[in-house]
């Protein structure tokens, strides 16, 4: 059993957090939302006033922010986590942010004698409820190695992608692939219902044939055609769209740092974007499907 501390339970956060507690983690939480945290103290989490509280005395510290800035300032702020963990701790960021503040991060931890890993995640809210997410690790392969002790409890694969912000490049490059399937499959389904199909036939034809993928057998975006998937449930309780529009964003980041030709990227996160701004920000990223809608008609 290890004492870890874990800050940030959002719709990710808070079930990851409940699955170490039951792998027999002693868990110590922090968020600023106060719903969260009584959720946690439900699933057997000790709740904790601060950051700073929840990062003290403990064998790892697991983040799970929505961006940069959170990651940066949790950590680094004059009263953030640099200035309480004991060189012993290992710091686990699996939040997805650019590779660039990841090895920012982990260089000004280093310099502590502090070790760090990114580790975003993959598998969405049902992967994280389920313990059975895929961790893509950045950093040293001892601290990947040691970080297993707890990854193993909230996830099923573990991969070491490399040094210092491997990790975050490698998600995004996933995210990436993932959202031009998810579009491509709403504009598949579209175009099937617009020609009088039934979806759920279309999605069994494609899935059988060479159309098949993730989005589309897992997370189908039409509602009515899988159950216990956020198409049908009103596009809640998934992967929010701004969080995928910010993912694109950051992809776009790393193409134009590296030269990389990311046309069905950048057109994606254009899609995505366009349809943050019209009010779907909140909802599952598969509520693409409704936005091509009008384009075909």
């Amino acid at each position: 059993m290890a004492n870890v501390g874990f800050i940030g339970l959002g719709n990710m956060g808070g079930p990851m957090a409940a699955n170490l507690v039951k792998g027999g983690h002693s868990v110590q939480v922090f968020d600023l939302s106060e719903a969260a945290l009584s959720a946690a103290k439900e699933a057997g989490c000790r709740t904790a006033s601060s950051a700073t509280e929840a990062a003290t005395n403990v064998d790892f510290i697991i983040t799970m922010l929505p961006a940069d800035k959170h990651v940066k300032s949790v950590y680094l702020a004059d009263d953030g986590l640099i200035s309480v963990l004991n060189k012993d701790t290992l710091a686990i960021d699996c939040s997805t942010i650019s590779a660039e503040t990841a090895r920012f991060v982990g260089a000004a931890l280093k310099e502590h004698g502090i070790d760090f890993i990114d580790a975003p995640v993959s598998g969405g809210v049902g992967g994280a409820k389920a313990g059975t997410l895929t961790f893509i690790c950045g950093g040293e392969a001892g601290a990947v190695a040691r970080a297993r002790d707890v990854l193993q409890h909230m996830g099923k694969n573990i991969f070491h992608a490399g040094d210092s912000g491997a990790g975050q490049v490698a998600k995004i490059c996933n995210n990436m692939l993932l959202s031009v399937l998810m579009v491509g499959t709403s504009e598949a389904l579209q175009l099937g219902i617009a020609h009088g199909l039934d979806p759920k036939v279309l999605s069994q034809i494609m899935a059988a044939s060479s159309g098949s993928n993730w989005t589309l057998d897992v997370y189908n975006p039409c509602p009515g055609v899988m159950d216990n998937v956020p198409s049908s449930n009103g596009y809640q309780g998934g992967f929010l769209v701004d969080l995928m529009s910010k993912d694109l964003g950051l992809a776009q980041q790393a193409a134009l740092a590296s030269g990389a030709a990311t046309p069905m990227g950048a057109l994606t996160h254009n899609l995505y974007r366009s349809w943050s701004q019209l009010g779907h920000g909140r909802e599952d990223f598969s509520s693409i499907f409704n936005y091509v809608k009008p384009i075909l008609k």
